[in-house]
């Protein structure tokens, strides 16, 4: 068993380490401060292949693999995990559909783009009465003259408000066979489209650097050959793509419990009490010593079930499932402990924006529930336990 990463995984760890550190953290504060999408970052990311990293060269990607594309958004999101949900929504909510359902036509026409970090994508799936309950879907489509016409809602959609938002893949309810469980097929809606519309963005606790908003489809037409794979396949896609995208959560919340264990450490080496440091008193180190280790467990996870969902491919084993939900779950729920112990060792500092631990606690609260709610990751796993 070989834990250790190969000499390009190390290149590109640690190129996204010296770039998060140089030119991320430098714009977190204010991009959260002003909630301000980072286009400069975002297209620098881009300049660095960042978006493409998973992906074949043919289409303009780096030909990484997906522990590579891991590695980047623990790195960037040691830095702001504002930037690093606008990297991991690009490519595996946005871009990653396209690439693996997508018709050569489709690929052609929309990744060079994307894989560039030029335009972005978004993907459509939750609604206010469906996401984790995805047979619960209200957006329908139906063919008329020879086009799809998409009616209803999607909720907290990344990605795709921004002046370089291309569209989003929505998943629908095209029929419903024999009077059975809903048909849903996924489509792409390019942004432009008549009927389709980005509501207001939210005010929202976390997250201010990304882009989120609510949209509404209200007699959307798009050409047939816009359907995202087969039809009455979304449900099976959406699941492969959410496995990718709660590992791709998982290696966020390690990059942003690391954070909190480097401020914490720092912080509690400076800051002096009864004529010591406060990370010479023993409820101090022990906060420290948990945070360090759950850190390491969770990059361990992290890094074991993205290689087993490599491997795994379009089949999405059982195991790839369950290592996707256990790091997901653990990682998320870690990285909350580390951030409340974070503001703990800072006391009344860190109750205070101007320290960075105080936007690690208001950005870590979505990492449950993002990409599957803890609940959720709770209830797969006792399914693939055979509950």
């Amino acid at each position: 068993m070989d834990f250790d990463l190969t000499s390009e995984q190390q290149a590109i760890r640690d190129t996204c380490r010296d770039f998060a550190r140089e030119v991320v953290a430098p714009a977190a504060e204010e991009l959260d401060r002003e909630s301000k999408f980072g286009y400069d970052v975002v297209r620098q990311m881009g300049e660095l292949g960042l978006f493409g990293l998973p992906f074949s060269e043919e289409y303009g990607g780096a030909g990484g693999d997906f522990l590579s594309l891991c590695l980047a958004i623990e790195e960037i999101s040691r830095a702001d995990t504002g930037v690093g949900i606008t990297l991991e929504a690009a490519v595996c909510l946005g871009a990653s559909p396209i690439h693996d359902f997508g018709t050569k036509e489709q690929k052609e026409r929309w990744l060079p783009d994307l894989l560039a970090g030029r335009n972005l994508w978004a993907f459509g799936l939750t609604e206010p009465e469906a996401g984790s309950d995805a047979g619960a879907t209200k957006t329908r489509a139906e063919i008329r003259d020879g086009s799809w016409v998409i009616n209803g809602s999607k909720q907290f959609i990344t990605n795709c408000g921004t002046d370089i938002s291309a569209g989003v893949t929505v998943t629908a309810v095209t029929g419903k066979p024999n009077g059975g469980r809903p048909e849903i097929s996924a489509i792409m809606i390019p942004t432009g489209t008549h009927g389709y519309h980005v509501l207001e963005s939210y005010r929202k606790l976390g997250w201010h650097s990304s882009d989120t908003h609510p949209l509404s489809f209200e007699d959307c037409v798009v050409p047939r050959e816009n359907l995202l794979g087969v039809e009455g396949g979304g449900y099976r896609q959406f699941l492969h793509t959410l496995m990718g995208g709660r590992i791709a959560i998982a290696a966020l919340s390690v990059g942003l419990a690391q954070a909190c264990l480097d401020a914490s450490l720092a912080y509690a080496k400076e800051r002096r009490t009864f004529g010591v440091a406060i990370s010479k008193h023993q409820a101090v180190q022990f906060k420290l010593a948990d945070m360090a280790m759950e850190t390491e467990l969770a990059r361990t996870m992290v890094y074991r079930a993205a290689v087993t969902y490599m491997r795994s491919g379009a089949e999405t084993t059982d195991e790839a499932r369950m290592l996707a939900a256990m790091c997901k779950l653990y990682a998320s729920e870690a990285s909350k402990r580390a951030a409340d112990q974070a503001v703990q060792i800072h006391g009344g500092y860190g109750f205070m924006e101007d320290y960075p631990v105080a936007r690690y606690w208001r950005d870590v609260k979505i990492n449950e529930i993002g990409e599957g709610t803890s609940e959720v990751q709770r209830m797969l796993i006792a399914r693939l336990l055979g509950c």
